[in-house]
């Protein structure tokens, strides 16, 4: 069972919430999720550790630079820095529904793959190059299919 009295909310929760600054905000989460923790697992969980599984997490490397992955409610992004301009006419970018493949970038016959954070549809994808930046738009696959599968006895 969730141990709500944990929770102090109350008639002047609204009013000290919105003269919080965000620090202030985040160490109340924090500490919230810790009595809550410890009181569920035996303090087995580091609430930090918690907190830090929200955050969007820089994915693989690519040209020794990071490049980074993040999803919005409609879309999936992909940024990677790119030094040179002149390696976009050779560059190739390919995706599945849960893995972008970029070819060609820092030398010819090199491949990075750059695994997504959610599943993208196959048409409407764009990519635009600014400011030494590479940034790819995928379309989120919303369109969860599943299979049922029978249980049959032996």
């Amino acid at each position: 069972m969730f141990p709500f009295n944990f929770f102090p909310f109350n008639k002047d929760m609204k009013n000290k919430l919105q003269h919080m600054k965000s620090d202030e905000i985040d160490q109340f989460i924090k500490g919230i999720l810790g009595n809550v923790m410890s009181s569920q697992s035996g303090s087995a969980m580091n609430p930090q550790d918690f907190v830090n599984h929200f955050r969007p997490q820089p994915s693989q490397q690519v040209n020794s630079q990071n490049s980074t992955a993040f999803e919005t409610h409609d879309s999936v992004f992909v940024r990677i820095p790119i030094k040179d301009e002149s390696l976009l006419k050779d560059l190739r970018i390919y995706h599945t529904a849960n893995q972008l493949t970029v070819e060609n970038i820092p030398e010819l016959d090199q491949k990075h793959s750059i695994t997504l954070p959610a599943a993208v549809k196959r048409k409407g994808s764009s990519a635009k190059f600014k400011d030494g930046i590479l940034e790819i738009k995928l379309i989120k696959s919303h369109d969860i299919h599943y299979s049922q599968i029978d249980v049959t006895e032996i």
